[in-house]
């Protein structure tokens, strides 16, 4: 279904800069449905690592005066 053609592999995508070519071209082959898949499951993943922090940490009670 996506009409842009494949990335072929290169040792330039392991350096900084490379790396983020390699990410901008992969995010210009997304189609809509696929950026709001991709924000979806961020945004999951975000909700599940934030319950996961707040179990873990104990709760302060308010000080007594």
């Amino acid at each position: 279904m996506n009409s842009n053609p494949t990335i072929a592999p290169d040792w330039k995508w392991g350096t900084p800069e490379g790396s983020r070519e390699f990410d901008r071209l992969n995010d210009r082959s997304l189609n809509l449905r696929e950026i709001i898949q991709w924000l979806e499951e961020a945004e999951t993943l975000s909700l599940s690592m934030q319950a996961c922090r707040e179990k873990q940490t104990p709760t302060k009670s308010a000080p007594k005066a």
